[in-house]
């Protein structure tokens, strides 16, 4: 099945090459086709990641001068600062200069990566003790804000440190993700979507939502972030909390799957016919429970769990959420919500949801583990 489905994927790739030429997909609307981009869009790197893993898994030159080119288009992005006052930045660089540093050691990716992870080490704010999510530094609606998603942003922290030898990227890294365990993540492992802090003391003021149903809701995704997020803490710290905290989400989100084992957009929303889903989150915490149980050992209570929860989500995507059968989609994953509360992009494609999908069945299939640390 995942060797099937993977073929799919790369030859839906390689069809959208041509018919995305030098633009980025982002998200369907309403629609078959992806909205493109000029590269300005949080979401571009998912794009490179997916080509990579496409080479990786047919040797076809195509998806490796096609990722090479998107990597020049990301050195032009962050020579020029187009769109980088957030902290997506790894997002952006891990799945695509990394990648190709990871791939053939190309001198030039890993100094692009390390100065677009010195790109995300400006987003530290030294009174607050975080990394802020979005807007320019003392924004007075964004400034005191840190997000569940950062936690994916993390790894391109503690790869810098790694190369270099450098703490001060490890150092932020660990302040955040120690942060984002203590206040998103709720006592009954739940999560925020995003969390307050007063700019000038660091006090924390409070959690709320941004895509989520409440504030006090558990949106999906942020959740899956969480789960994938931390355990990608853990392989770079060997802090157990992280692994602990990984295991408690991942926990929650199994807990609160529907019958078929693809997630809603958010746990506490009201469930009819009509309810969106969001493979995309399924995607991702997939992802997260096969980085998780690379961690355990086999005599591990959890382990079992896991393992069955992350079949069973997959098998679901390929053959309920999947396009296989679908000749000429430009996505991978049907049923993505981006932004219910904001109506934008719902039961539609998703470029990360694509993403993560593949990455999970390149980890089932191939053992391999993405783009996240070497």
């Amino acid at each position: 099945m995942w060797k099937f489905a993977i073929e799919d994927a790369v030859e839906k790739t390689r069809n959208n090459i041509n018919r995305f030429g030098e633009l980025f997909p982002h998200v369907s609307m309403n629609g078959k086709k992806y909205e493109l981009n000029d590269n300005d869009d949080w979401t571009d790197g998912f794009w490179s990641g997916m080509l990579w893993l496409c080479y990786e898994y047919s040797n076809d030159p195509i998806f490796k001068e096609k990722a090479q080119k998107t990597v020049e288009s990301f050195q032009n992005r962050l020579n020029k600062n187009i769109v980088l006052d957030h902290h997506d930045i790894g997002f952006l660089y891990s799945l695509s200069s990394k990648a190709q540093w990871m791939i053939e050691k190309n001198e030039a990716a890993r100094e692009l990566t390390l100065q677009a992870a010195d790109k995300l080490l400006s987003r530290w704010r030294e009174k607050g003790q975080y990394l802020q999510a979005w807007g320019p530094k003392n924004d007075p609606k964004e400034g005191g804000r840190i997000i569940i998603d950062c936690l994916l942003n993390l790894p391109i922290l503690y790869w810098a440190s790694e190369q270099t030898g450098d703490p001060k990227y490890l150092d932020v890294a660990e302040a955040q993700a120690e942060k984002s365990r203590r206040y998103l993540v709720r006592g009954d492992d739940s999560s925020y979507h995003t969390f307050f802090f007063n700019q000038e003391t660091g006090e924390p003021i409070g959690g709320a939502t941004h895509q989520g149903y409440t504030n006090g809701s558990t949106w999906t995704r942020g959740q899956a972030w969480g789960i994938y997020g931390f355990a990608l803490s853990y392989h770079s710290t060997k802090k157990s909390t992280y692994l602990d905290t990984a295991k408690r989400v991942a926990k929650y989100f199994i807990e609160h799957l529907p019958d078929d084992f693809v997630s809603y957009w958010d746990f506490n929303a009201q469930v009819n016919e009509d309810t969106p889903r969001d493979s995309s989150a399924t995607a991702i915490a997939a992802c997260g429970l096969l980085e998780i149980i690379s961690h355990l050992n086999e005599d591990d209570s959890d382990r079992k769990c896991f393992e069955e929860a992350a079949i069973k989500m997959m098998k679901s995507l390929v053959d309920n959420y999947s396009t296989i059968n679908e000749k000429d989609a430009e996505g991978l994953l049907k049923h993505g919500s981006y932004h219910v509360r904001g109506n934008l992009a719902i039961d539609d494609y998703m470029i990360w949801g694509d993403y993560y999908y593949l990455e999970a069945l390149m980890r089932l299939e191939k053992n391999h583990k993405g783009y996240w640390y070497e």
